[in-house]
């Protein structure tokens, strides 16, 4: 049913549309953030075990490829929350939806607002007092928010194969 659907549906888009109540700091997620999260990401996102979650600013901006090529190294850029998420309502999202690992979802939307504005403290994005709820969460510009780049070509829907 219609209900049934909806009540699965825990997607938020970039706008931040059906944001529930709640709100956190960084300085509220840290210790859900050591409790919860570093055992997979680290004490400040930087373990690669699972994924590196901070650090990789520019590494996507091909401005700053002659002043920073140490990724190139690598192979790869660094998609962390900071060098990469193009919105702070989607990293809420997928936090609530899929984290912590072994537990997916069982964080309250107060942990979940907790949590993240942690996040984007460690990424430089907001001050360790600043307060994230449902109003001010879509007014977080990311650093990488116009970094993306609309594809062109057209959605031509379900086609068959010729051969």
């Amino acid at each position: 049913t219609v209900e049934e659907v909806k009540a699965w549906d825990l997607t938020i888009p970039p706008d931040g549309q059906g944001l529930p109540q709640g709100s956190g700091t960084a300085a509220l997620g840290k210790p859900i953030y050591a409790q919860r999260c570093a055992s997979c990401h680290g004490d400040k996102g930087e373990d690669p075990k699972y994924r590196v979650l901070t650090g990789g600013r520019r590494t996507l901006t091909a401005a700053e490829l002659p002043k920073n090529v140490d990724w190139l190294i690598g192979g790869e850029p660094a998609l962390t929350i900071g060098s990469f998420w193009q919105y702070a309502t989607t990293l809420w999202s997928y936090i609530n939806r899929a984290q912590p690992f072994d537990e997916p979802g069982s964080l309250r939307a107060d942990e979940v607002y907790a949590v993240t504005a942690y996040l984007l403290h460690l990424n430089g994005i907001i001050g360790e007092n600043d307060v994230i709820d449902a109003k001010t969460l879509p007014l977080v510009k990311m650093p990488n928010r116009d970094g993306f780049i609309p594809d062109a070509t057209p959605d031509v829907g379900k086609t068959t194969s010729r051969w």
